[in-house]
């Protein structure tokens, strides 16, 4: 007789959504039906791309469309507004499923411990990406000060380019994307007109990639200036070069931008090479100033400090030094790495051995590293060690699946379901069809006011 097979995935961003279409999809001697709970703890699917995205980024929202077709498989399933850890336990899970997979990513900011970090005015990237993109469970203000018009941004990835281009931007070029209203009330506040990027290394060791690269010079009222103070290439950043394409082409980029005379426009993005931020300067409490150690390359890509110090006068500090994962209750945690230990994507107790039935895959497993693309190979490894565990998977105490509809229904939970986001999503569409300015969408942001639209 073949074995049945039900498989709870916490977290609907990339991650969990690749996950459950691999395992669908698995073909395996003895494995008959195979079912996937998604369950999610915003009210709808998609994570970061929904919440982490840039909104002047459609070409990247288009991977929406490929995770709708996943969803709408009937062997899948989506319960949002549902917090593990709150609502759920790993011991409740277990009643009604052979196997849970977390991937729940990584959605807080990771620390940098300077002084002067926590002044008012030193934000974190995440913090501000969860504002613009219009998260259900941040404060829908923010503190643009009048008087901050020059700006630092630390660290050189894809959402340090990010934060510096809507800083940079005006809200009426953004208008025309899907922010909400009191991010386009708020973006107007915005004063800025010089955004400082600092990169702790060189020009070979940047983390964004060339097309975010170059997305920076295609609004008109932007200049990009590339400093050349510091932008040096010693062996190791040639062999970097050497080994990847992509790294290549970022180079090639800001060499280009390092020729190019600026046009005049009314905003800058100012990008400086081996500056290490070691304070931020405070006066009567707020951001006035930021301290970099100049840096050399040491040969390998590496950098070492010189003793020599810089101070920019900035109004305001914000750190995109990367992403930190929550500690998940009920599970073992890295502190140091941010990730839950585990082998490949089995979660490995305190002294090394397997947790029965439990698997991560995404950046809870592997750190916030890599592209979405990559997240389909991490998680077709997580799924090849659960399929290899099947004989070992402890049965649930109940098959029925909807069981688990019951269960969230007798604690009191009010979860969307994947027929709910639809209704979601039409209504956002709406609101930008009948919007004075035609836009594709506009997001619903009060969490209460998504699930009531989803369970209408």
């Amino acid at each position: 007789m073949s074995r049945q097979l039900r498989v709870a995935i916490v977290g609907a961003g990339p991650a969990g959504v690749y996950a459950a279409d691999i395992l669908t999809k698995a073909e395996v001697e003895g494995l008959g039906q195979v079912s996937v709970d998604i369950i999610e703890r915003d009210p709808t699917p998609f994570g970061l791309i929904r919440y982490g995205v840039a909104p002047d980024h459609p070409r990247i929202k288009e991977i929406v469309k490929a995770l709708k077709r996943v969803m709408s498989n009937d062997a899948i399933r989506f319960f949002g507004n549902v917090s593990y850890g709150d609502d759920l336990k790993l011991e409740d899970l277990r009643q009604f499923y052979d196997a849970v997979i977390f991937a729940t990513g990584a959605r807080r900011d990771r620390d940098l411990d300077i002084p002067g970090i926590d002044l008012d005015g030193s934000y974190g990237a995440a913090d501000f990406v969860y504002w613009y993109d219009g998260h259900p469970d941040v404060d829908r203000d923010w503190d643009f000060q009048p008087h901050a018009e020059t700006v630092a941004v630390l660290g050189v990835g894809n959402v340090g380019l990010d934060i510096s281009r809507i800083l940079a931007k005006t809200a009426e070029e953004l208008l025309v994307t899907e922010i909400p209203d009191n991010v386009y009330e708020g973006l107007k506040k915005n004063a800025t007109k010089d955004v400082h990027v600092f990169a702790r290394r060189g020009p070979a060791q940047v983390k964004f990639t060339p097309m975010e690269l170059r997305e920076l010079s295609h609004s008109p009222t932007i200049d990009v200036i590339v400093h050349p103070e510091g932008f040096e290439l010693d062996e190791g950043s040639l062999e970097a070069i050497r080994a990847a394409k992509s790294q290549k082409l970022v180079v090639d980029v800001l060499q280009n931008y390092l020729a190019k005379e600026p046009s005049g426009a009314p905003h800058r993005i100012h990008i400086h090479f081996c500056q290490s931020p070691v304070e931020v300067l405070g006066e009567d409490g707020r951001v006035v100033g930021l301290r970099t150690e100049v840096t050399e390359l040491d040969g390998t890509g590496n950098v070492r400090g010189t003793g020599e110090f810089k101070d920019w006068p900035v109004q305001a500090v914000y750190r995109a030094i990367g992403y930190y994962s929550d500690n998940l209750p009920g599970l073992p945690f890295d502190v140091n790495n941010g990730v839950v230990p585990n082998d490949g994507g089995r979660v490995l107790e305190i002294d090394g051995s397997a947790l029965p039935g439990v698997y991560v895959t995404g950046w809870i497993k592997r750190g916030p590293v890599g592209l979405i693309g990559h997240t389909k190979s991490d998680a077709a490894q997580t799924i090849d060690l659960l399929l290899s565990d099947l004989d070992s998977l402890e049965a649930p105490e109940t098959t029925e699946r909807e069981a688990f509809d019951r269960y969230l229904d007798s604690r009191g939970i009010a979860y969307t379901t994947w027929e709910g986001w639809e209704r979601l999503d039409a209504h956002e569409l709406g609101l930008g069809e009948t919007h004075e300015h035609q836009r594709e969408r506009v997001k619903v942001v009060p969490r209460d006011e998504m699930v009531r639209i989803s369970r209408a």
